[in-house]
């Protein structure tokens, strides 16, 4: 049994006025796809499996600079995390661990929080984890809810939530451990049947849900693990971010 890691970096990030994939965008002199593979590996994960997309060319140049080996995969539509996963499926299929799938955009979510949410995911037998954060203002992001046990009971966006629903500060980051046996089952299940006609990998936490899988949800030590960049804007506060905390990859 062995860990891994899909890293999600197909983004192009039309905002970003950039021709480079949004995962290749610097924070401190070194872009953040960087930042998300150095944390994995720091926590312990080496089997490293990166989906490219929009001018994936520079995700290469950028992989095979590496002195250690991660692998690579070409998302040529991309339609969506879920679909994204889907592309790295026979990387999956060679383990029998599990699988924490990250944003390659996210570049403050620390080691510390892929090791403790991987504890808490082994130790609960659970088939997900959706690592979580706790915001003080929660706007855009989709919620955590919780059952009365602690264990997530869904994970609703944002649009779709009721006025209670929209007071709670919990949020989905993004990031997730599955069982990859349990993921494998249910990826070809998810289905594109909404407006963008995409495949959201939350949606695989719903069908594990549904078929009464264990599903558990554990909330990162600081907000900052959810934090990404969608314009030149947001990407000057994440280095000013970054600076001011001490933050290094």
């Amino acid at each position: 049994m062995s860990n891994c890691a899909i890293i999600l970096a197909g983004g192009e990030g039309k905002r970003m006025k950039s021709d480079k994939p949004k995962p290749m965008s610097l924070v401190l002199g070194k872009p953040m796809l960087q930042w998300v593979i150095s944390a994995v590996r720091q926590a312990g994960v080496d089997d490293i499996c990166v989906v490219k997309g929009y001018h994936k060319e520079y995700i290469e140049d950028f992989l095979e600079e590496l002195d250690f080996p991660v692998e690579s995969v070409y998302q040529k539509e991309r339609l969506g995390t879920g679909h994204a996963v889907m592309t790295a499926k026979d990387f999956l299929i060679k383990h029998s661990g599990n699988v924490v799938v990250l944003n390659g955009d996210a570049p403050f979510l620390p080691a510390e929080t892929i090791e403790n949410s991987l504890r808490q995911h082994t130790e609960s037998g659970c088939a997900a984890t959706v690592i979580s954060a706790e915001l003080d203002d929660p706007a855009g992001y989709g919620r955590i809810v919780r059952d009365e046990n602690g264990g997530l009971k869904a994970i609703v966006e944002h649009k779709d939530a009721d006025e209670e629903t929209l007071k709670i500060n919990e949020v989905n980051s993004g990031a997730y451990w599955f069982d990859c046996e349990q993921l494998l089952k249910v990826l070809g299940s998810i289905k594109s049947d909404n407006k963008a006609g995409e495949y959201y990998l939350p949606d695989a936490v719903k069908l594990l849900l549904e078929q009464g899988k264990s599903v558990g949800a554990y909330t990162a030590e600081c907000s900052d693990a959810v934090l990404g960049a969608n314009d030149p804007e947001q990407l000057e506060e994440l280095n000013r971010i970054a600076t001011a905390k001490g933050y290094n990859c």
